[in-house]
This record gives structure tokens, C-alpha cells and sequence, in this order.
């Protein structure tokens, strides 16, 4: 039986996600590991596209149905993220809630871990009569002329 707090263990690594796989009692053929393996390893969000052509470029044959049957398992199960956009679905290693910053100069999607101001939560609160318990925003721009501090 899995625990509620087992259940909410944020997966923060590649050894994370396996455990989450057994956990939930997922069987890991080697095909699913290839893509956990590869989404670790990428640190991106890609295509199922790109997921097929990267791990072939790899020698890890792996088939289209293959690939598509596996994200669609892992993302149900909360294993790994599933990103829709208009021009497909894309998929990351990280699932626990988190939010975006999309480049629209390179159409690169950022994973960003940030928190709100107490004060605006409970702003949302009051005028929907919702309590949030969790959060995503997706941020939208262009790549800054000078690079940020943090990425030097």
C-alpha cells in the first residue's frame, strides 16, 4: 500500500523516478528506462520526436509505438511532466509542481521553482473562494539582450 506522504515525495532525481516507478508497482523494461535516462540526462522538454531519434542516435533501438506508449504511461502516472502546446505535446524530466518561462525566440521551455507572495495567494483566495494548494504559471518573452547573472 503506497502511503500518502510516499505518494507526494517529489521526484527530484533519476534514482527518484525509478523508485516512483516501482512504487506505484510500473513495470521498468529497459525501453522506459531509456527514456527516464535520457530525460534526466537532457534536462529539456522534448517532443516524442526527438525522444525517438535521440535515443536511435544512442544505438538504444527503440520503437515510435514504444516511445508514444511509454511517455503516455509515465505522464499518467506522474512520473515525468507533459506540456501541451499547439504544435505537439512535449515532455520533462521534472513533475512536481513547478512553473515555466517560454522563449519564444528559441521556443525553449525553462523549468522555474518560484513562490508567491503569501499576500497574493490569499488575494486569489478571497476573490475565487478557492484555497490553493498548488500552482503553475507559464512566463512568455524574449531572450534578454545582457545574460542573466544567474546563468554566468
Amino acid at each position: 500500500m503506497v502511503t500518502e506522504a510516499a505518494a507526494r515525495k517529489p521526484i527530484q532525481s533519476l534514482e527518484d523516478a525509478i523508485e516512483h516507478c516501482q512504487m506505484l508497482g510500473m513495470r521498468l523494461s529497459k525501453q522506459r528506462r531509456f527514456i527516464l535516462e535520457l530525460l534526466w540526462q537532457e534536462q529539456d522538454h522534448l517532443s516524442a520526436r526527438e525522444i525517438y531519434d535521440r535515443l536511435n542516435q544512442q544505438g538504444k533501438e527503440i520503437g515510435h509505438t514504444s516511445v508514444y506508449q511509454n511517455l503516455e504511461a509515465l505522464s499518467a502516472q506522474g512520473v515525468i511532466e507533459c506540456v501541451d502546446r499547439a504544435d505537439g505535446r512535449l515532455y520533462g524530466n521534472i513533475s512536481d509542481p513547478h512553473s515555466h518561462v517560454n522563449c519564444l525566440d528559441t521556443h525553449k521551455i525553462m523549468d522555474v521553482h518560484i513562490e508567491l507572495p503569501a499576500e497574493l495567494l490569499h488575494q486569489i483566495e478571497q476573490q475565487t473562494g478557492i484555497k490553493v494548494t498548488s500552482y503553475s504559471i507559464n512566463f512568455y518573452g524574449h531572450r534578454a539582450t545582457e545574460a542573466p547573472e544567474a546563468a554566468l
